[in-house]
This record gives structure tokens, sequence and C-alpha cells, in this order.
């Protein structure tokens, strides 16, 4: 007969591996929102485009069949990512965010901020989530009412999407479809919504990621040892993002920023990391490119734009 104890290891990494779950589950229905509310975007600012009507149909025939794939995906790699890495990946975000908006005047496109923020997105929620229910004692339930909210706002945020794509253009010149006139109304707020969401999305991610990077050191002297090369390294790689978005006029560079962002994390964490965050590294890679492969009509859109 086995004793109790030898099934309460066993039991509690059941448990840890369903709320690294869930919360993967949350951050990736966040960025399923965030993707349908800029195609219903992107899609209205194309239609009432006449020399943009190739990007708009490109838009509209998107196989909405990946989507739920989509979500699986990064459900999967935001669950395989430790808290550590995410909140790494937040950090770094919010300092090229912050860059990115200060040069707003100079030709920086808010637009694709908002797509090139999905994966880090996903992570700020998740770490978030372990931050704030750090401890709860029905942390699980929670994360499971968590579930239910996010699944839903990301429900009617893709029928949202699929309608306009489908309807809009008709509803909006016949003027009988609430929606659609509501769109056609106030469309143009929609970036505006959500820069003041992923604001305080953000702040709150923040916060989380720099409780949870600080609780793994026992001593002042080796929080400085950790937080002063990746401050170097996140300085450079904010200085060589703006240098990049300066001289590139497509979006091919898009993927040799990411490879070169997570090149910087990898051989930092290289030398002052655990082994596990190498690994995680490399399913944030792998989470990067499959969010900028999915947007990549949306992006598209958002250079011509």
């Amino acid at each position: 007969m086995f004793s109790l104890g030898s099934w309460l290891p066993g039991l509690a990494w059941g448990w840890a591996l369903l709320d690294a779950l869930l919360q993967g589950l949350v951050g990736a229905c966040a960025v399923s929102v965030l993707c349908s509310l800029l195609k219903v975007y992107l899609y209205i600012q194309c239609l009432n485009d006449p020399q943009r009507q190739a990007e708009k149909e490109a838009i509209r025939v998107q196989w909405w069949v990946l989507e739920p794939l989509h979500v699986v995906v990064l459900t999967a790699l935001l669950a395989l990512v430790g808290s550590r890495v995410a909140a790494l990946v937040v950090l770094e975000f919010s300092l090229r965010a912050v860059s990115t908006l200060l040069s707003l005047g100079k030709g920086a496109h808010s637009s694709q901020l908002y797509l090139l923020c999905q994966y880090s997105l996903g992570c700020g929620v998740s770490c978030s989530l372990s931050f704030l229910l750090e401890g709860a004692p029905h942390s699980t339930c929670n994360l499971l009412l968590a579930v239910g909210l996010a699944g839903l706002l990301a429900t009617y945020a893709r029928r949202l999407a699929r309608h306009v794509c489908t309807l809009y253009e008709l509803h909006s010149r016949a003027h009988y479809c609430g929606i659609c006139i509501l769109l056609l109304a106030t469309g143009h707020g929609i970036p505006k919504l959500l820069q003041k969401a992923l604001a305080v999305t953000f702040a709150v991610a923040d916060l989380a990621a720099v409780v949870l990077i600080n609780r793994d050191f026992l001593s002042t002297a080796e929080a400085v040892r950790f937080w002063t090369p990746l401050t170097i390294c996140y300085t450079l790689l904010v200085i060589y993002m703006q240098e990049g978005s300066r001289q590139s006029t497509n979006g091919q560079g898009l993927y040799q920023t990411v490879l070169v962002r997570m090149g910087g994390l990898f051989i930092l964490l290289l030398t002052i990391g655990h082994w596990s965050d190498v690994l995680h590294i490399l399913f944030s890679l792998l989470g990067e490119l499959w969010c900028l492969l999915r947007a990549g009509i949306m992006l598209e859109a958002c250079w011509r734009q």
C-alpha cells in the first residue's frame, strides 16, 4: 500500500501544471481579443480607402479555422514558459513600448506596436495572475473563473470580427445594423481603447514581474549582480530596436529583431540565469515567431498605413 505522502509530490505537481495551463489560456484569450479588435479596426480603415481594397480582401479571407489552433498553441507555450522568463519578456517589451511611444511623432506606428505585443501581453497576463493568486487558498477556482470570463470575451470579439469582415460593408450602407452603425461612428477610437487597456495591463504586469524576479534573491548583492547586466542588455536592445525601425521600410526585419532580442536574453541568462531559463527562452522565441506569423497580413496593413 502506498502512503498518502508518496502521492503528495505528484499531486502538487499536477495542480501546478493545471494552474500553468489555465494561466496560459487566459493569456491566449487576451491575445485573441486584441487581434480581433485590431482586425476590426484595420478592416474598416482599408474599406474606407479605395487604394487598399486588396489588403481588405486579404484580411477578410484569413482562415478563421486557425484561430482555435492559435489559442491552443499559444496556451501551451505560455504554460511552458516559467514565470522568471515571462517576467523578463514583459519588462523588455515595456521599455521598448515606452521608447516607441516617445518617438510616435517621428513616424512610428502604434497599430504595429499593438500587434508586436501579442506574446508579451500573454506573458504579462500570466505573470499578473501568478502574482495576484500566489498563496490564495482557492487559486485554481479563481483561475477557472478567469478562464470563463476571458473565453467569453474572446468568443464575442471573434464573432464581432467575423461579422464585420462579412457584413460591415453592406450594413454600414443600409444603416440597419446597430453594431455596424456603432462602429461606423466610433470605430476610429479602437486604438485609443486598446492603448488604455494595454497600459493598465502592462502596469500591473511590470509590478508583478519585478516581484517575481526579486523573490529568487536572498540578498541585495545577488539582486544587483542580476539587475545590472540586465539593465545594460535592455538598454542596448532598445537602442538597436530604434535604429532598426528607422532603417527598415517593411516588415521583413521584424523576425530579425525577434532573433536579436531573444538571442540577447539567451546569452544573458547563460551567464546569470538558471538552466531552465535557457529552455524557456527557446519557448519564448517560438511564441514570438508564432504570433508574428499569424499576424503577418495585419502587420503588412499597418506598414502600408
